[in-house]
């Protein structure tokens, strides 16, 4: 110290300027990974009502989450890829994400055909993924990095046929879309209506782009035995089918899947969507739950921030992406920014409140969800309403 007192002023300014360049690399505390998440999401095109509030969720999320500073430090980066619900477009960014901008997780895609066609990729690549699609085979048989965030469509199933027999319907028709959704759900239609007294008379399957479906209404009008009518589908048609039906004067109940669960349903259904009843969770009217509810908070505060932000419904899919992000969050704020930690870490997560229900995960479930996570409703006066028997 003596001799750096004693030295000339150019000596004391050539050593103050190697410490200014030592004390950075020596001192400073180093910044965090970002985490790379991907998305793929139908944020156009049929499924737009899904993978749009999909989007916006995870997005939404994503900003808050990084203004709090991230997950145990770590930003968080989203890549969101708008597959238009097209599957090849999905295998093309899943295959992208992996491999290119080598994601953490990927969220998505939208819908069942689409995360069916990218299931074996992500196992592949050892890549988590979180589908917001509904349709059981998604993890039915189990695949170790696969996960989806929507309630069962056979849970859905026995929701609508117990309402279904509480009205004394036994013989009904099935109408799907030709979907990877509607296909499943047209599978688990006919497989589980045994098991409830419940015939199913006619089946029949139209076109996702369909925008006319009088001619599959007159048909199935031709028979009168039918008592009801369960749609399976995601698509607009939902809300074309009902005005085809009341335009033709059939007024027997239309059951839909938990796919209607987006109140712009019912707008393309207008006046014709009155009486429609569907199960779905409790994102529609989460102020209806009691206090001390698990998912009661969570569901106000969701519905407020995205409507606010949005200036839209909120919608049941936005909240499959909620769960999906928010699960990803918590793995790894729980075991750190470990790939194959993560993984253990939401395969064995417990009681673990989301907008779709509360979730319990395990080896030999990687959906969490149980028949209780749904809820029945209905259309009332062109708003969605708890369904009384």
């Amino acid at each position: 110290m003596e001799k750096f007192l004693k030295a000339g002023p150019a000596t004391i300014l050539a050593l103050l300027a190697v410490f200014a360049l030592i004390l950075p690399t020596g001192c400073t505390k180093k910044e965090k990974e970002t985490i790379k998440v991907g998305a793929i999401l139908a944020v156009t095109g049929g499924a737009s009502f899904l993978g749009g509030p999909e989007a916006r969720t995870i997005q939404m999320l994503a900003d808050e989450l990084n203004a709090q500073g991230g997950v145990n430090g770590h930003m968080v980066e989203l890549i969101i890829k708008d597959s238009g619900a097209n599957p090849e477009k999905a295998i093309s960014f899943a295959k992208q994400l992996i491999e290119e901008d080598k994601v953490f997780a990927i969220i998505g895609p939208s819908t069942s055909g689409e995360t069916m066609k990218i299931k074996n990729i992500a196992e592949e690549g050892k890549t988590i993924l979180l589908s917001c699609a509904a349709a059981q085979v998604i993890v039915n048989p189990v695949a170790k990095y696969v996960f989806k965030t929507p309630q069962k469509d056979s849970d859905a199933v026995k929701k609508i046929y117990a309402a279904m027999k509480d009205k004394g319907i036994t013989k009904i028709a099935v109408l799907a879309g030709n979907t990877g959704f509607g296909k499943a759900g047209k599978g688990q239609l006919t497989k589980i209506a045994p098991e409830f007294g419940i015939d199913v008379v006619m089946a029949e399957v139209y076109d996702k782009k369909s925008t006319d479906l009088s001619a599959v209404v007159a048909k199935l009008m031709a028979n009168k035995e039918i008592q009801a009518v369960v749609n399976w589908s995601i698509v607009p048609a939902q809300g074309i089918l009902a005005k085809n039906m009341r335009q033709a004067g059939w007024n027997v109940p239309l059951f839909q899947s938990h796919g209607f669960g987006n109140i712009k349903y019912v707008e393309t259904g207008g006046a014709a969507a009155e009486g429609i009843i569907f199960p779905a969770g409790r994102l529609l009217a989460p102020e209806l739950l009691a206090d001390g509810d698990p998912q009661k908070e969570l569901l106000i505060n969701y519905k407020a921030a995205y409507e606010s932000k949005y200036n839209e419904p909120a919608s049941t899919f936005g909240g499959h992406a909620y769960d999906a992000f928010k699960i990803l969050c918590r793995a790894i704020s729980q075991v750190g920014a470990d790939k194959e930690k993560v993984r253990d870490a939401i395969e064995n997560l417990k009681g673990f409140a989301g907008t779709g229900g509360v979730f319990n995960f395990s080896p030999t479930d990687h959906n969490g969800l149980a028949i209780d996570a749904f809820a029945m409703w209905i259309v009332k006066d062109g708003k969605f309403a708890p369904y009384q028997k």
